[in-house]
């Protein structure tokens, strides 16, 4: 028989194991990346799964697994067919998961004004753009945006058991105190009511099954946060800031305080980073420069990118329509999906680094 036949899957499982994840530093086969080997005479088949279609590798790991796998003897075709399915973030003993919500993302910032619910809407979109089932929380109690943000204001129905149905728009689930309310009530609550609503919108939820929810906090280090790294395993925290000196600041708060509750910090995005003049182009950097990456070399958390300042971005907030909805093909929407993919590559490997 010759050895052309005698090709097996041991072998091409042995060829991929040469094959090394860069940011996790595990071979592909290791780390279960690998599935459906099939051999049939010359020809190689297998499925490689990914963590997230977002991933930045994706290229570099197709092209170094097909190779691998053609350096075999005798192997004359390979066909890989690529996946992906986000982890189950691991759980802990003391804090209850949400059920069926495989990772908790929180959007925080400092202070106030920095944009932080633009940037959680549009990252959560664009991570749903992927493929990904996303979900939205907005935790902001006292100045709730997303009903604006995504254009509903009609209110949350509930189950048979009280339990609240989220909306669904853009293929996401959304949740707010802005669906309860007319958009004139102010909400005149103590902490502990809060403390009680935030409980309620993490655990009496029907969010269904969803890889990850997108959790807009509100400004500050206050009871919402408090209430919800003590209540829920949160996988990783997203700190947004501007460039200036005061949202540094108070940036830098929220990164220790996250730190000291032993909740990973997946990184800091810098949001109304620069101006294009739309008539002659000329890039000015209106509330300083370099403030989020400086930042985030000082604290050792990754600096995910910069979200220009620009007049569509506020549009289509207001219209409530995401400029990753509105304009997905534009430089904006751009930096937000790279931006996901790279929160969602972390999240990946939070419990593996």
């Amino acid at each position: 028989m010759s050895a052309i036949a005698n090709i097996t899957e041991s072998q091409v499982l042995d060829a991929l194991r040469k094959v090394m994840d860069p940011e996790l530093g595990k071979d592909l086969v290791t780390l279960g990346m690998i599935k459906n080997v099939k051999v049939d005479g010359t020809k190689v088949r297998f499925s490689l799964i990914l963590t997230t279609m977002a991933c930045p590798l994706k290229k570099e790991l197709e092209t170094n697994a097909v190779n691998a796998v053609k350096a075999i003897p005798g192997v004359t075709d390979v066909a890989i067919e690529t996946g992906a399915q986000v982890p189950q973030a691991k759980q802990m003993p003391d804090k209850q998961p949400i059920p069926g919500v495989k990772n908790t993302i929180a959007v925080a910032s400092g202070k106030g004004g920095v944009g932080k619910s633009t940037v959680s809407v549009n990252l959560a979109l664009a991570l749903a753009k992927t493929g990904a089932k996303v979900g939205i929380l907005d935790t902001d109690i006292y100045g709730p945006s997303l009903p604006l943000m995504m254009g509903l204001h009609e209110p949350m129905d509930a189950t048979p058991q009280e339990k609240l149905i989220p909306h669904e728009k853009y293929g996401m689930k959304l949740v707010s105190v802005g669906f309860m309310l007319d958009e004139e009530t102010p909400l005149i609550w103590r902490g502990p009511l809060v403390m009680q609503l935030i409980k309620q919108f993490l655990m009496s939820v029907e969010y269904g099954e969803l890889d990850y929810l997108v959790i807009d906090l509100p400004p500050g280090t206050g009871d919402v946060q408090l209430t919800l790294v003590q209540t829920i395993p949160l996988t990783g925290a997203v700190i947004v800031t501007t460039p200036q000196d005061v949202a540094l600041i108070d940036a830098r708060r929220a990164i220790k305080m996250f730190q000291e509750v032993k909740v990973p910090v997946l990184g800091i995005i810098e949001n109304m980073s620069y101006f294009v003049c739309p008539h002659c182009n000329e890039k000015s950097e209106i509330f300083s420069k370099g403030g989020g990456e400086k930042t985030s070399e000082r604290y050792n958390v990754p600096f995910l990118g910069k979200i220009p300042l620009d007049m569509e971005i506020r549009e289509g907030g207001d219209e409530g329509v995401p400029i990753v909805e509105k304009s997905p093909d534009s430089e904006h929407s751009k930096a937000f999906r790279e931006i996901a993919g790279v929160v969602a590559s972390k999240i990946s490997v939070v419990d593996l680094t």
